[in-house]
């Protein structure tokens, strides 16, 4: 179960035996795993260095192990930056390769062939990105969304700045508005457009995968560094720009008027909206209605940018850009 971060099985079972025996000597190790004196020293030694055991004071000398949760985070965080040091050190030696070597267009442009080779891809983007990922969200799905969305989590936990622009069609899902919700809550940066022309993700301005669409059609293609990915990468920094902030209502929402603005706000319609306030879509345009009398105002629109006025709604985590009248989907 330890290979991956550099643990040896004969190791974790010395590891295994030590926690549930913590007062164990080398001697009882040996004896309970039928090993000699020597192999068990070797594997306390190696464990010792990855910072698994620690020596305890007094004679006979004992070894006590660390903390699972604590220790094989650590070695597993190591790992990581050993990883992404790998990476750097790969990029460099392109650098060695002959310019008409670097640019072939086999090697800019590769074609995944299958849901599950665009999905294992799409999960290796997500793995090797370590600054900035851009998504483009819209159905139909090839990956697991729980693990696309477990995967996001960790990016975010390791501040990488995360950006999601999403077609309202992909907030009809059932979850997936709370989902998105929750995600801006943790620091992603989200948006709603309307025209949307298609599905892609960007890790670190370095890679691209653009799903090909139509009828029939099951592939994808991965772009490496290019005039192609440069154009990539304008056209979601311009539909970012004409994109709507999902926001979020301000903590103290006593009578859910600043919750419902919220959600109006985001661009979901009505049917998502009555199903993420678990009430009917009659009691839903009713309640619009009374809001809207309460805002002293005419449309959706005039109530959107009434509430931000108000200070009502507050932009999803870390997306401080955009005026106030761009909340609302026109």
């Amino acid at each position: 179960m330890l290979e991956p971060i550099g643990v040896r099985p004969e190791d974790e079972a010395v590891y295994r035996r030590l926690l549930s025996r913590p007062d164990a000597s080398a001697h009882d190790l040996a004896a309970a795993l039928d090993r000699t004196v020597t192999d068990i020293g070797a594997s306390l030694a190696r464990l010792a260095e990855l910072g698994l055991v620690h020596e305890l004071p007094g004679q006979p000398a004992r070894m006590r192990a660390a903390r699972p949760d604590v220790a094989i985070d650590a070695l597993a965080e190591r790992r990581r930056e050993e990883l992404a040091r790998t990476q750097l050190a790969a990029r460099a030696l392109l650098t060695e390769m002959p310019a008409e070597e670097r640019y072939r267009p086999e090697e800019i442009v590769e074609v995944l062939v299958g849901w599950a080779e665009t999905a294992a891809r799409f999960e290796q983007l997500l793995g090797t990105t370590r600054h900035e990922l851009m998504v483009i969200d819209r159905p139909p799905y090839v990956a697991d969304p729980g693990r696309s969305d477990t995967s996001v989590r960790r990016l975010l936990r390791a501040n990488v700045r995360v950006r999601g622009l999403y077609a309202p069609e992909a907030l009809e899902l059932p979850g997936a508005l709370a989902e998105v919700e929750d995600a801006a809550g943790a620091g992603e940066q989200s948006r709603v457009h309307a025209g949307l022309p298609m599905k892609l993700a960007i890790g670190d301005r370095r890679l691209a995968i653009l799903p090909l669409g139509g009828a029939g059609v099951d592939a994808a293609v991965c772009i490496r560094p290019s005039t192609l990915l440069d154009a990539l990468i304008q056209l979601f920094e311009l539909l970012w720009e004409q994109a709507t902030p999902i926001v979020l209502p301000a903590p103290a929402d006593t009578t859910g008027d600043r919750q419902l603005a919220a959600l109006l706000a985001s661009g979901a319609k009505d049917d998502v909206v009555a199903r993420r306030l678990g009430t009917s879509t009659r009691t839903l345009s009713r309640r619009i209605a009374e809001l809207m009398d309460h805002l002293h105002v005419r449309t959706r629109f005039q109530a959107g940018v009434q509430a931000a006025r108000l200070g009502w709604l507050q932009p999803s985590a870390h997306d401080v850009e955009g005026p106030d009248d761009r909340l609302v989907d026109r």
